[in-house]
């Protein structure tokens, strides 16, 4: 077995000033951020702002905005404050009112009016129905009622005389009196034959008849004269009859000729007012159900003839009430509503319903609530997409409304159709803006799902995660804090607390040359570090209450990554981190913990040996590695194939694990480990174990860039700390990443004193040297590797194995034909 070495100079470290970038106070111009003027813009996001606009520019059907971006990117602040600016350009939107429709009452009627008009227009008809409420009753005792009724009464009388003129004569000298009878409450006139100057009623006389106490001849004689005047009697009642009638409907003529009188006077001031055509109509409506209900103004709102003390239920004037659903009065400019709990009921209102004394469901116009999406009407309405496809109900209503530009008030209930009675409002027509807000895979699956996402919403405001990282950029940070520590009283930041925070926004980017546009989370330090600055009695916020705000962060949610470092200390997890072993490597993993993410050494081992099989991800037989585990590891017999089996087969058997691994394996960051690991079994040559890898690769060898690096380097540190730093472990990653560092100050300063190092390299070949000592090789004239190279030695071994295997296929097919010649029959013996 050859001995690794020490690493080959033609493989210089990373330099020193590119493991972090860091930013000199000294060149921000200010000692505190006192000395700035508050943040009033957005910051770094052009883009999504751009499309924002035009999106809210655009007056034509559909063009609502999605916008889309990381969480915790400051979209809703932004998209809140680019409304707010946009808004003060408008006036406000009308206002909405429904009222009672006097024909048919299932269908309420929409009323418009100009922004504050709709509350003095509820005023003054409740003020109307109120003052009509309070002087009906005198009304109709008034001196011109009483005189006219009075008036009515006596034509009305003089003509009932005018019938019974005579008839009083005419009985009595048939022999007859008409006698009043009582029945009931109510008295009329009975004809009865005088007897003895006594009237008895004519069956009574019958009776005496038939006991032979009155003459036949004479009671026929009687009864003859009885039918005649009968008959006169009665057509005479029947026309006074018909004068009562006609009297009643006079009186009510002239009650409703009053109240109409009184009421128009009321009305039409009000109707000049508000000179709309459905207000017209409504007014008339309204007039003639008064006058249809005369007697709930006479009385007070309570009908005649209930026992005293008892009140009827409801309110009988409540038909003549307004329901005014959207006020603007106090709006200076188009509406902007935040739905932050958008369900059906909160996002496009109801109806409710009241059960009335016989126990059945009812609801009427005044039972109409609006929501969110009608009190943002002509203005701007902004709701989270997750809230709302959640909601049952809610996002096919929300694209209705958006398609056909109106809304019809209902309620969503699954229990409606138990109702009796329901209403249908008039719909009203909708001028919305709307923004969703969600983050980038649900727009591309809705917008592929559901074909209406691009007809209503035809904008995308797309906001970065990131900014470049330029002097300006820290200025505009530096403002954030100023704005930050007036709103919220914090303290001053010094020049020092905003670059350590500048420098912090650019890890969290994961890019030097970015600073992070996640703002919310950057204020969350900003609060943190003056709680620092709080505890250390400090005047401003230095970068040293940065640091412990940082420290302070992590100690809250590193408990699962101390509990796996004593794991390792104590060889629970076995990794080495000192000597040199074949077939085993260092990989780096990085485990993610909701808000918080570390990185840790993962032992990957790799064994060889004669067979037809390739390549074996022993993850995948055991259904724990994922698609993109799975293609990296199919890469790496690519990989195999094409330096290594141009002119001889692969006849190799190589299995791949990651040792103490019992969860599911993901992503190829690890495929170039996975092949140092291959090459080393092949090539017989041990691996460094201070070197942990990370990488992944392509066919052709080049190691590619993979995410999480500070994490990474950060986490195999930490690890060599806890087993002990030798002066010779580092880590090794991919060129393309050296970009992305900016690691922790400590492990910076390790690294500068040669406590730990940091490579970066470009391909496959690099890196075996690193971790071999040995030359990788390169082909010559004959493409044979050098003997004594990694490569060479790995070609050597494949080259053997297929040997030996078509050694043993020949064999083993000798045997089995020679086996057959020798054998002899069973009967004969030949």
């Amino acid at each position: 077995m050859a001995k690794a070495k020490a690493s080959p100079k033609t493989h210089p470290e990373v330099p020193h000033d590119m493991l972090r970038r860091g930013v000199d106070p000294a060149t921000l111009g200010f000692a505190t951020t006192a000395e700035l003027d508050p943040l009033d813009d957005i910051v770094g996001q052009q883009r999504g702002v751009e499309a924002f606009r035009f999106g809210m520019s655009m007056d034509k059907a559909g063009y609502n905005v999605f916008v889309t971006g990381s969480p915790h990117s400051g979209r809703r602040a932004a998209v809140e404050k680019l409304l707010q600016r946009m808004s003060r350009k408008d006036g406000a939107p009308d206002d909405l009112a429904y009222v009672n429709n006097f024909t048919t009452p299932e269908a309420p009627v929409l009323l418009r009016f100009p922004a504050g008009q709709g509350r003095d227009f509820k005023k003054r008809v409740h003020d109307m129905v109120d003052t009509l409420k309070r002087e009906a009753p005198q009304l109709f005792e008034s001196q011109e009622y009483v005189a006219r009724k009075k008036e009515i009464m006596e034509s009305y009388e003089k003509r009932i005389r005018e019938f019974f003129k005579g008839l009083d004569k005419r009985v009595k000298d048939e022999g007859f009196a008409l006698v009043n009878i009582q029945q009931g409450e109510m008295q009329r006139p009975e004809l009865m034959p005088m007897v003895d100057g006594e009237p008895v009623p004519i069956l009574q006389l019958e009776d005496r008849v038939d006991k032979g106490r009155f003459p036949r001849e004479e009671f026929d004689q009687v009864k003859k004269k009885f039918d005649t005047l009968k008959t006169e009697i009665d057509a005479i009642f029947l026309q006074v009859r018909e004068l009562q009638k006609e009297l009643a409907e006079k009186g009510a003529q002239v009650d409703k000729l009053m109240f109409a009188s009184a009421a128009n006077k009321l009305i039409e001031p009000l109707a000049e007012a508000f000179a709309q055509p459905k207000v017209r109509a409504y007014f008339d409506g309204m007039l003639e159900d008064m006058q249809e209900n005369l007697d709930t103004f006479r009385s007070g709102g309570q009908p005649q003839g209930l026992p005293p003390g008892m009140v009827l239920a409801g309110d009988p004037f409540q038909p003549y009430k307004v329901n005014l659903i959207v006020d603007n009065a106090e709006q200076q400019s188009p509406p902007v509503v935040i739905e932050s709990y958008p369900t059906y009921r909160n996002l496009f209102g109801s109806i409710e319903r009241v059960v009335d004394r016989s126990g059945v469901w009812r609801t009427d116009f005044s039972k109409i609530n609006v929501g969110s999406f009608l009190q943002a009407n002509g203005g701007y309405l902004v709701l989270n997409l997750m809230d709302a496809i959640t909601e049952p109900g809610v996002w096919p209503a929300l694209k209705r409304a958006l398609k056909t530009e109106r809304m019809e008030i209902q309620t969503f209930d699954p229990f409606y159709m138990f109702t009796s009675t329901g209403l249908k409002p008039e719909p009203v027509h909708v001028d919305v803006k709307v923004v969703v807000i969600g983050d980038t895979q649900l727009y591309h699956l809705l917008r592929y799902y559901d074909q209406d996402v691009q007809k209503i919403f035809r904008v995308r405001a797309d906001f970065d995660r990131s900014m470049d990282f330029t002097p300006d950029a820290v200025t505009e940070l530096a403002r954030f804090v100023r704005k930050t520590c007036d709103e919220e009283k914090l303290r001053p930041f010094s020049a020092a607390g905003v670059a350590a925070l500048a420098e912090e926004a650019s890890r969290m980017a994961g890019r030097q040359e970015k600073i992070s546009t996640a703002f919310p989370r950057l204020a969350e330090i900003v609060r943190e570090a003056d709680y620092q600055a709080a505890q250390a009695e400090a005047e401003a916020v230095d970068a040293a209450h940065i640091d412990a705000a940082m420290d302070a962060r992590r100690f809250r949610s590193n408990l699962i990554e101390e509990k796996i470092q004593e794991m390792i200390d104590r060889d629970s997890i076995m990794i080495d981190t000192d000597g040199a072993k074949a077939g085993q490597v260092n990989g780096l993993s990085v485990y993610t913990l909701g808000d918080y993410a570390f990185g840790r050494p993962t032992r990957i081992t790799a064994t060889t040996a004669m067979g037809r099989a390739g390549v074996i991800n022993i993850e995948r037989e055991a259904d724990m590695s994922g698609p993109i585990h799975n293609k990296g590891v199919y890469i790496l017999s690519g990989y195999l194939r094409r330096m290594f089996a141009q002119d001889k087969p692969l006849s190799v058997s190589a299995s791949l694990a990651f040792e103490q691994s019992y969860s599911g394996v993901e992503g190829d960051s690890a495929s170039s480990t996975e092949m140092y690991a291959l090459l080393s079994s092949l090539a017989d040559v041990p691996l460094r174990q201070d070197v942990a890898v990370t990488g992944s690769m392509n066919q052709q060898g080049q190691v590619q860039p993979i995410g999480g690096v500070n994490e990474k380097v950060e986490g195999f540190y930490d690890t060599c700390v806890g087993k002990g730093l030798t002066g010779k472990q580092g880590v090794m990653i991919p060129q393309a990443n050296v970009p992305d560092l900016m690691l922790r100050k400590n492990v910076v300063e390790a690294i500068e004193k040669g406590k730990f190092h940091l490579w970066a390299v470009e391909d496959v070949a690099q890196g075996i040297e690193i971790l071999t000592g040995l030359p990788a090789g390169k082909p010559g004239k004959n493409g044979a590797y050098p003997v004594k190279s990694v490569f060479g030695r790995a070609d050597a071994r494949l080259r053997q194995l297929a040997e030996e295997m078509a050694r043993f296929g020949k064999n083993n097919n000798d045997e089995s034909g020679g086996g057959k010649a020798k054998s002899k029959c069973a009967s004969c013996g030949k």
